[in-house]
């Protein structure tokens, strides 16, 4: 397995200096770009496809959500990794949904950071620990008030191997090819287990996930 190759996307120069040094100080990871706009950052992705973007979320002209909403789509074997000072649920959520496999705060260690990028490199998933908390507070309040249900139980093996893979930001295509199935029919497969679970969107499936303990908020 070849080195973990790293775009550095964010709008000061400063940062993505002080993060190159960092990532360029560690064996196997190599910072193959960098960008200062969002969209840069989706044509460097497009010329390089790096293994992961790490993305600021607040840019000029396109911003790192839309950014990353595009490299999911036109890059999907790219991870995103969202690096950035908004503490913020709306953008934390926002972030899950455009399929970004991260969400860091810039008050992390330079070693939550690391291990954040090797976890998604894995096929896991990094969240901020003060998010993660939100996501489980959340259950427990509605676990109290009787609103979460358990219809896991209900969901075929193969749905639970959706289920997580999709959690941990997998593309159709990309399912299908590790579980050999056509995008079309991971598609319905994704469609009833969501149907079973009352989920709606990729956000309340990442969410339902930390919460039954398939995937770790922490990687």
């Amino acid at each position: 397995m070849g080195n973990l190759r790293v775009l550095i996307a964010d709008d000061h120069a400063v940062v993505r200096a002080g993060i190159r040094l960092l990532l360029a100080s560690q064996q196997g990871i190599d910072v193959v770009g960098e960008a200062k706009d969002g969209i840069e950052a989706v044509a460097i992705t497009r010329r390089l496809a790096p293994d992961i973007v790490l993305m600021d979320v607040a840019m000029s002209g396109m911003s790192g959500l839309e950014a990353t909403r595009e490299i999911r789509q036109t890059n999907p074997e790219t991870r995103v990794v969202m690096l950035t000072m908004h503490d913020d649920e709306e953008y934390f959520f926002q972030a899950v949904a455009f399929g970004a496999s991260g969400y860091i705060l810039k008050e992390a260690t330079p070693e939550d950071l690391l291990m954040s990028l090797r976890t998604v490199s894995r096929g896991g998933v990094a969240f901020h620990p003060s998010l993660a908390r939100k996501l489980l507070d959340d259950y427990l309040q509605r676990v109290r008030a009787g609103e979460e249900c358990e219809s896991y139980g209900r969901l075929t093996e193969r749905e639970q191997e959706i289920l997580r893979l999709t959690a941990e930001g997998r593309s159709a295509r990309e399912i299908g090819e590790m579980l050999a199935l056509s995008p079309r029919t991971v598609e319905r497969h994704r469609a009833n287990l969501m149907e079973k679970l009352d989920l709606h969107n990729r956000t309340e499936v990442v969410q339902y996930a930390i919460r039954k303990g398939i995937i770790s908020p922490h990687g």
